[in-house]
């Protein structure tokens, strides 16, 4: 027993010294730092934006509809041109992502460039075999590779400025519960980034994910469904199997968990700032109500059939 003490005793001191170095080291200062968002047209993007802009950030403010309201809301809200610019960002073409590049290059501060914040991300609901395989590959390429195409073009810049990269996650990467498809992409987007994580660390980059829990209310992402929208979209095979009422209580069942989300998203914003501005930012960040973190608390520990009993239980309801 007194022999594991040596050791118990450094993994405690492993696990309080980023908080240590939190409460000593001094924050970021913001002002002549650049930082890239994808997806602020609304939802955390928007909202970061803004925030970021505020605190003394030069702030490039990509949006899939640089023309649509959204974008010409944040502008208003920023207060005009300065030191928040709106550009055209679709994280599928790589057409965008090069001119993205070009225009922060073409405008950097006098401190360089600072963050990235992989923020842009779509959701839907539907089991397995209800969505076509071109709906799978729209999702891969927003959520997954849209993000790492980003990443991948500004790393350079990152790594010259010792700077910061950010990752939009969520708990959905850890279990599903009739969304399988973003739980993919989620889950995919984690282990991508603890490969990333690290790697950059010889460089003095670090890289951050925000884990966070039902916002739909807030961000807009996932929009209710009824069922004869999703009726209509199934192939004739699928109907073939499951009937309507199924599908009307499966579309009951996920508006519900969408209904019950967190209107606040400056709760997450939060997060996603201390993740750029701390002396010693968090590998991850897990916003969430207490039940949701309590249901990944036992799909991490627990074994699969515990999961399997627990998710299988709460769609039976």
């Amino acid at each position: 027993m007194w022999a594991a003490a040596p050791l118990l005793l450094l993994l405690l001191l492993l696990l309080l010294l980023p908080r240590l170095c939190r409460r000593g080291a001094a924050r970021l200062e913001p002002a002549g730092r650049a930082v890239l968002i994808t997806g602020c047209d609304s939802g955390f993007g928007h909202l970061l934006a803004l925030r970021l802009h505020r605190l003394g950030f030069t702030v490039f403010a990509g949006c899939l509809c640089p023309a649509g309201d959204g974008a010409r809301r944040l502008q208003r809200e920023a207060g005009g041109a300065g030191r928040l610019r709106v550009l055209r960002l679709d994280v599928t073409r790589a057409h965008d992502v090069r001119a993205a590049k070009e225009l922060v290059l073409s405008h950097l501060p006098e401190r360089g460039f600072w963050g990235l914040v992989n923020n842009a991300g779509i959701s839907t609901f539907g089991e397995t075999g209800w969505l076509p395989m071109e709906t799978y590959e729209k999702f891969a390429d927003v959520n997954l590779l849209g993000s790492i195409r980003t990443t991948l073009a500004f790393l350079p810049l990152l790594r010259k400025y010792k700077g910061r990269i950010v990752f939009m996650s969520s708990i959905i990467a850890y279990f599903t519960l009739g969304n399988g498809i973003y739980s993919m992409t989620k889950a995919a987007i984690e282990k991508f980034c603890d490969a990333l994580r690290l790697e950059m660390k010889k460089f003095g980059v670090q890289v951050c994910i925000i884990q966070s829990g039902n916002y739909a209310p807030s961000t807009k992402i996932q929009p209710p469904l009824s069922a004869e929208e999703i009726w209509s979209e199934l192939s004739e095979e699928e109907k073939a199997v499951y009937n309507k009422e199924y599908v009307q209580e499966r579309a009951n069942f996920f508006n519900s968990i969408l209904s019950e989300g967190s209107t606040n998203g400056n709760e997450v914003v939060d997060a996603m700032v201390d993740a750029l501005t701390s002396p010693a930012p968090k590998a991850r960040y897990m916003v969430a109500k207490l039940k949701e973190k309590a249901l990944v608390f036992v799909c991490a520990l627990f074994p699969t059939v515990v999961m399997d009993s627990v998710l299988s239980y709460a769609l039976s309801k």
